[in-house]
């Protein structure tokens, strides 16, 4: 399933003569919050997010995200062109590129990205520690997760619950450029899920999967480790998303927390920054472990630490709580101030519903119930209900946790729509055979004007040019190292992606 970036990987974006449609559709959208549904590959997918979002895009490329890097901008982009440091799968590569190619041609970008700036946004927090600045980038968040005997004889009757609080910088920039997306893959061993976060985000923040489970993410704040070179660290959003997108990840036959817990151990380095991160599946599951997780996860050994049910960490009976601060990691239960409300107030953790454990949640572990701010999205997911209750940040002030949420039935989230869209002509160039070892083949459409075919290395570094001929035009590319490439007809919007292996 993986093949990491430096795999040789020969990339040269397409685009063909044939209409391609916009595999997506905006449902719903107001000044903040979008709703969109996508379909199909990931690369049709990651085209119709760039193509569709494109303005929200620009506006955090260009508001945040650039200004918050600053001139380490070129610095992390050369960390992300090697696997050395950062590794993604090859299809999330692709997706990029293709989300690239969907940004580019709105032409509302005041800059052309690639699929490198895509990856980066998608991986902005994994890369402070490399590059020793503080991007001001952390979100805060915390979950209170409730199933079982904590919810008898409640409106639950035992079933599962989480509640979620997003904090994070609350610029106007971010709170206008919310989104849900809702992803509907065409891979086979692939399922519907949905993320609830921003413009331009193809990993996941905060997401669930039409199986019902739900996974989300909170910053490690009391551990300082920096990241370590040459680790091959995996985005954490990314891990994120892999374990709501694959059907079934551990193949144990059920879509449950073990699925979410065997992405995270997979990564034996750990990961380049410190996060907490929690989820939650059907009770139906039965055994706590598969309904409820936290996971605690460090560039330090200890990498990885769980805890459920078993570990006593101030929180009674089938109930997990977490913040931002380690409790299983080392035994250091270091109880922060909103843990330290939770736990004096939950009582003996028993009729906890729906209502109850969101108040819990909004008088003792928001920055509405300390008077602070930076509440972006509050959330709540019941799995066998198909319910989720969202509220967000708007413009002018209105935190998440003093906003009205809306109530989803997930069951019409994740109703594919039907849509007739007309089709967007692209032009392209065909690359065969793919993949490739020592030679490509380039055809040039017949209406092409003669033109010279240039390849570029991921560094953007030209290093082969060739007169390009209407029809076929074969490229040696045997004296190439292995990485990644891109080839366009000079003058021309025409370019195409290849693999080599």
């Amino acid at each position: 399933m993986k093949n990491i970036l430096t795999s040789i990987i020969f990339i040269l974006a397409f685009s063909s003569l044939f209409s391609q449609e916009v595999n997506g559709l905006i449902v719903s959208s107001d000044n903040q919050f979008k709703v969109v549904k996508v379909w199909g590959t990931h690369e049709e997918r990651g085209y119709a997010v760039g193509y569709l979002l494109a303005d929200g895009i620009d506006d955090l490329f260009s508001n945040y995200l650039l200004p918050a890097f600053g001139s380490f901008y070129t610095t992390a982009r050369n960390l992300m062109a090697t696997d050395a440091h950062i590794k993604i799968d090859s299809i999330y590569i692709y997706e990029a590129m293709a989300m690239a190619d969907g940004i580019n041609e709105t032409g509302l970008m005041s800059m052309e990205i690639d699929y490198i700036d895509v990856l980066l946004a998608n991986s902005f927090l994994d890369f402070q520690n490399f590059l020793g600045k503080g991007l001001g980038l952390d979100n805060g968040c915390s979950s209170l997760i409730s199933w079982g005997t904590a919810t008898t004889e409640t409106d639950l009757n035992g079933k599962s619950v989480m509640s979620r609080h997003l904090d994070w910088d609350d610029q106007p920039v971010i709170i206008r450029n919310q989104v849900m997306i809702i992803h509907f893959p065409e891979e086979e061993n692939e399922q519907p899920w949905l993320l609830i976060g921003f413009a331009g985000q193809m990993s996941v923040l905060s997401g669930f999967n039409q199986s019902g489970v739900a996974i989300m993410q909170h910053m490690l704040s009391n551990e300082s480790t920096g990241a370590s070179p040459n680790k091959s660290y995996e985005p954490v959003w990314f891990s994120m998303r892999k374990a709501i997108e694959i059907d079934d990840y551990n193949n144990d036959g059920f879509n449950n927390c073990l699925d979410i817990n065997s992405v995270i151990n997979e990564n034996l380095n750990g990961y380049a920054n410190s996060y907490i991160i929690t989820g939650v599946a059907s009770s139906t599951n039965i055994d706590d472990d598969k309904i409820a997780t936290i996971i605690e996860i460090a560039p330090a050994i200890p990498y990885i630490t769980t805890r459920n049910t078993d570990y006593e960490d101030g929180i009674p009976n089938q109930n997990l709580y977490a913040a931002n601060s380690s409790i299983a990691r080392n035994n250091q239960l270091n109880y922060c101030t909103r843990y330290n409300a939770v736990m004096a107030n939950i009582g003996s953790g028993t009729l906890i519903g729906t209502q109850e454990n969101w108040e819990l949640m909004l008088n003792y572990s928001s920055s509405c119930g300390f008077g602070g701010y930076g509440n972006i999205q509050f959330m709540q997911y019941v799995p066998e209900n198909n319910y989720l209750k969202l509220a967000y940040h708007t413009i002018g002030g209105v935190q998440a946790c003093e906003n009205i949420p809306i109530v989803y039935d997930t069951q019409e989230l994740f109703e594919m729509v039907t849509v007739v869209t007309s089709p967007k002509l692209k032009s392209k160039i065909n690359v065969y055979p793919n993949p490739a070892a020592t030679q490509v083949s380039v055809y040039i459409p017949d209406e092409t004007i003669d033109e010279v075919l240039t390849v570029f290395n991921s560094s953007g570094v030209l290093v082969k040019t060739q007169i390009a001929r209407k029809g076929e035009n074969k490229i040696d590319i045997s004296h190439l190292l292995p990485g990644n490439y891109f080839i366009r007809l000079r003058n021309s919007e025409l370019k195409a992606r290849f693999v080599i292996n």
